[in-house]
C-alpha cells in the first residue's frame, strides 16, 4: 500500500500526516511519500517526516501519480484530482454540500473517495471524528484572538490601586467549540453565560461554571437531532431567542458565536442593532463566517469595526494552530484507515463495505457518487430499484 500526502494549498496550513502517523502507517507495511514542503506550516521538516520513515518526494503530483491512498485535509483541487489514478482511495475533508461538479469529477476519474466530517456520532467513531478534533481547537483558538483584540485584562485583578473587573464573555453555541469555548474564558478568569438550542447543553454549560441562557419552551426541548447536531429552528423561536439575549448581549465584553448546521447557510444570531448595543471596545468572535456568517457585518479573514465592536471573521481557526490541528486530525485519519480499510493479515488496503463507518463516508465509488445525500436523484433511484 502506498500512500500520498501533498502539499495543502496556500490558504491551508495543516497537514494530513504527522512523523507519529508516519510511524504508524509504516508499521502496518506502507510506504508513506510526503511532499516536499508539506509540513513547514505546521512546523514539520521534512527532516522530521524522513526520519520517521517517510519518503520525501519533490512535488505534490510525484506524491499523488502512484498512490493507492491519499490522504489530504481539504479536498483535491481539480487539478489534483486528475493526477490520481483511476481506483485510488482518497480521504479528506471534503466539503461535500453544494459542490457537486467536483464530486461528479471524482466519480468520473473512477476514484473511491470517502470524506471524514461525514463520520457518523457513534462511540467506535470518536477518535475519527474531525468535526470534534479541530472544532475544539477551533474553540480555543477563538478565546485567545479576542483576548488578543480585547484591550483590557480579562481576570478580576485586585490591586492596591482598584479593582479590575472581570470581562463578560458569552458563547453562542455550546457545541465542542463552543464548550472549549467557554473552559477557556473561563480559565483566563472572564465571567461565562451561553446559550445553545439543544436541550442538553444547559448541563454541560452548566458543569463548566457558566450560565445557561435560553428561551425553554417546547421547541426547544425537541430542538436535537438523533446524531447530535442542532437543528434549525423556526423563524418564531429566533425571534422570541433573540429579544431574550438582546439586553443580555448588551453588557458583554466578549460574544462567540459558533452555530453552524451542516450543509445550510450559518443563523443570524447577532444583527447590527445588537451590536451597536454593545460597549465601546467589545469584540465579537463570529466562527461560522465560512458559512455566511452568524454576525451581521463579518468579514471573512478580517477584523472588522461595526459601531463600537470589534468583529473578527477568521476562517480555518483550527489551521492558525495548525501544529496541534495537524497532530489530532493525522490521529483521525490513521485510526479510520487502520480500523476499516487495511485488512489485518495481509495489511493491504481492503475497504470493508459494510462496516457503518464507511457506508456514513463514503462519497464516490465504482465511477458513480454514492452517498444517499449527493448522489443524483436518477442514480438514487435506480440504487432503490435494484434493491
Amino acid at each position: 500500500m502506498r500512500i500520498g500526502v501533498p502539499r495543502e494549498a496556500e490558504h491551508e496550513p495543516r497537514v494530513a500526516v504527522t512523523p507519529d502517523s508516519v510511524k504508524r502507517f509504516t508499521g502496518l507495511g506502507a510506504t508513506v511519500a510526503v511532499a516536499s514542503g508539506a509540513g513547514e506550516r505546521s512546523r514539520i521538516p521534512d527532516a522530521h517526516f524522513a526520519e520517521a520513515g517517510a519518503e520525501i518526494v519533490s512535488s505534490s503530483a510525484d506524491a499523488l501519480r502512484d498512490a493507492d491512498l491519499v490522504l489530504k485535509v481539504e479536498r483535491p483541487s481539480g487539478e489534483e484530482i486528475d493526477q490520481i489514478r483511476e481506483g485510488a482511495v482518497v480521504v479528506a475533508i471534503m466539503d461535500p454540500y453544494g459542490n457537486d461538479g467536483p464530486l461528479q469529477h471524482m466519480a468520473g476519474r473512477g476514484l473511491v473517495a470517502f470524506a471524514m466530517e461525514l463520520m457518523p456520532r457513534i462511540t467506535r467513531a470518536q477518535s475519527m471524528d474531525v468535526l470534534s478534533s479541530q472544532a475544539n481547537l477551533g474553540g480555543y483558538q477563538a478565546v485567545i484572538d479576542a483576548a488578543e483584540v480585547y484591550d483590557r485584562a480579562i481576570p478580576m485583578m485586585m490591586t492596591a490601586a482598584g479593582t479590575v473587573p472581570a470581562a463578560k464573555a458569552f458563547v453562542m453555541g455550546a457545541g465542542v467549540a463552543g464548550l472549549q469555548a467557554i473552559a477557556t474564558a473561563r480559565r483566563l478568569g472572564a465571567a461565562v453565560s451561553a446559550t445553545d438550542v439543544r436541550p442538553a447543553a444547559k448541563e454541560q454549560v452548566a458543569s463548566l461554571g457558566a450560565k445557561f441562557i435560553a428561551v425553554e419552551d417546547d421547541e426547544f426541548k425537541a430542538a436535537e437531532t438523533a446524531g447530535g447536531y442542532a437543528k434549525e429552528m423556526s423563524e418564531e423561536y429566533r425571534k422570541k431567542q433573540a429579544e431574550l439575549i438582546a439586553d443580555h448581549i448588551s453588557k458583554q465584553d466578549i460574544v462567540i458565536t459558533t452555530a453552524l448546521i451542516p450543509g445550510r447557510p450559518a443563523p443570524r444570531l447577532i444583527t447590527r442593532e445588537m451590536l451597536e448595543s454593545m460597549k465601546p471596545g467589545s469584540v465579537v468572535v463570529d466562527l461560522a463566517v465560512e458559512r455566511g456568517g452568524n454576525v451581521e457585518g463579518s468579514e471573512p479573514d478580517k477584523v472588522v469595526e461595526v459601531g463600537p465592536v470589534r468583529v473578527i471573521g477568521y476562517r480555518n481557526m483550527p489551521g492558525r494552530i495548525a501544529a496541534s490541528a495537524s497532530l489530532l486530525y493525522g490521529k483521525n485519519l490513521y485510526t479510520f484507515v487502520e480500523s476499516v480499510m487495511v485488512d489485518k493479515e495481509t495489511k493491504a488496503l481492503s475497504i470493508n463495505w459494510e462496516d457503518d463507518i464507511v457506508k456514513a463516508t463514503a462519497l464516490t465509488r465504482d465511477g458513480k457518487v454514492v452517498h444517499p445525500n449527493f448522489a443524483p436523484a436518477a442514480e438514487t433511484q435506480d440504487n432503490g430499484g435494484q434493491e
